[in-house]
């Protein structure tokens, strides 16, 4: 009761107030006719026009001051997203809300219209400020370690959407004058239609909370798609679509959770193993291959990094054909150096001594099965350096010293030749 009378004081004392006003313009008017309202509600918007200049004084510019002077990022974000500023917005509806009592007559129409205006001001106004504090969430995130192993785009926009579903209910209740839960049992009717139109939204959903809870992708990841030609870094996850940049700069837009039902490449693992895979072959003539003679064994030994492996070979050479002696067995089947086999034990030295060679990984030189184009001598190894150019040149800087040795070992590359007229005149 002691509120009410404190209501009915106030109100008494803002018509006294407007009736003075009143009588100061030259109207004659009395408490409660339109004149007198009108009067009101003039004077209930200048305050809160007058309460909203305060508030974006105080919140856009002390506040802002406050702001550029703290040590902390995460609040020059909601400065830069308009948090404050939206904040301030809400003060006039906020006023005009809890001081429509006093100035206008509860039961006539105007005060109802003037009240449901203020209450879908207050609720666009907090629509909107909730909408500023998620673009700063996902700012203050991004600016996180914690953003290359989970992106939440796709959960902000989740965010955005539920914020907006119910500003639409509680608008549409309030303009029926139906409660928001009466709007919602009627959604079971067109339940099928929802689902229908939000398909791809639901789906997003469920592929987002997928990936985040397993960390299978993130913004800057390279991916391949052969199946949507995609081959490029991810640039955004969002709640439908995921923005991939291709090498060739063209952008594609694909669904979210084609990204756990369809096949893809992700490069990440290359990237956090701290170097990346040079897996090619050279064909070999097999007409270029042969047993290693004197003159061979003395030109490869102005080799260095060849002098270890040619005299380990050599003692073995030795004791294999002192074994043959013995037995008394014909020298012809002992065991011999050949041109290939010295090649790739060179190109194993010169990788073990390469500066831009991962030696904690893999590396190793194979012979593949023989085919009609020769026989494929594989590298294999891993380069330090990831980034794309400077590993195009470190892998091109390798073959280009591998192809350039071929002859010191009497070897040839097979190289197929269309001209059967120039085919002829080579062979001779």
């Amino acid at each position: 009761m002691q509120t009410i009378s404190a209501a009915q004081q106030t109100a008494s004392y803002f018509n006294e107030v407007i009736t003075k006003l009143a009588e100061y313009l030259g109207l004659s008017t009395q408490a409660g006719s339109l004149v007198h309202q009108w009067l009101g509600l003039g004077v209930l918007i200048g305050a809160a026009v007058l309460g909203w200049l305060v508030a974006l004084f105080v919140l856009r510019f002390k506040v802002a001051r406050l702001v550029n002077f703290s040590k902390s990022t995460w609040d020059d974000t909601l400065l830069h997203n308009g948090v404050f500023r939206r904040l301030a917005m809400l003060v006039p509806g906020l006023i005009v809300y809890f001081g429509i009592n006093a100035f206008l007559i509860v039961d006539s129409q105007m005060y109802q219209v003037v009240n449901n205006l203020s209450i879908i001001y207050i609720m666009l106004g907090v629509y909107f400020v909730a909408q500023a504090c998620l673009s700063a969430t996902e700012q203050i995130y991004k600016s996180t370690r914690f953003a290359k192993k989970a992106p939440i785009t796709g959960f902000i926009q989740v965010g955005r959407l539920l914020f907006t579903l119910a500003l639409i209910f509680l608008l549409i209740s309030l303009l029926l004058g139906k409660s928001p839960i009466y709007l919602l049992s009627g959604l079971t009717a067109i339940a099928a239609v929802l689902l229908l139109i939000f398909r791809d939204t639901i789906l997003g959903f469920v592929a987002g909370i997928q990936i985040a809870a397993n960390r299978m992708f993130n913004t800057g990841d390279w991916i391949e798609m052969p199946k949507y030609n995609v081959d490029g870094e991810i640039l955004e996850i969002g709640l439908t679509v995921v923005k991939v940049q291709n090498w060739d700069k063209t952008i594609s837009t694909l669904p979210s959770y084609s990204l756990i039902t369809e096949a893809i490449k992700n490069w990440r693992g290359m990237s956090e193993s701290g170097g990346r895979r040079i897996k090619r072959a050279i064909y070999i003539d097999l007409q270029s291959l042969q047993f290693a003679n004197e003159e061979d064994l003395m030109r490869w030994q102005k080799l260095a990094i060849l002098q270890p492996y040619l005299a380990s070979k050599k003692l073995l050479l030795e004791e294999d054909s002192k074994e043959l002696t013995n037995k008394q067995l014909d020298i012809i089947n002992g065991r011999k150096l050949t041109n290939i086999g010295t090649f790739r034990a060179y190109i194993k030295e010169y990788l073990a001594q390469h500066k831009d060679i991962n030696h904690d990984m893999t590396c190793m030189v194979r012979q593949l099965p023989p085919k009609e184009t020769g026989l494929p001598l594989e590298v294999y190894c891993f380069s330090k350096n990831q980034n794309w150019v400077e590993y195009e040149g470190i892998q091109a800087d390798i073959f280009d010293h591998i192809l350039s040795m071929m002859p010191y070992f009497n070897l040839r590359t097979y190289q197929r030749i269309t001209n059967t007229k120039q085919d002829s005149e080579l062979l001779r």
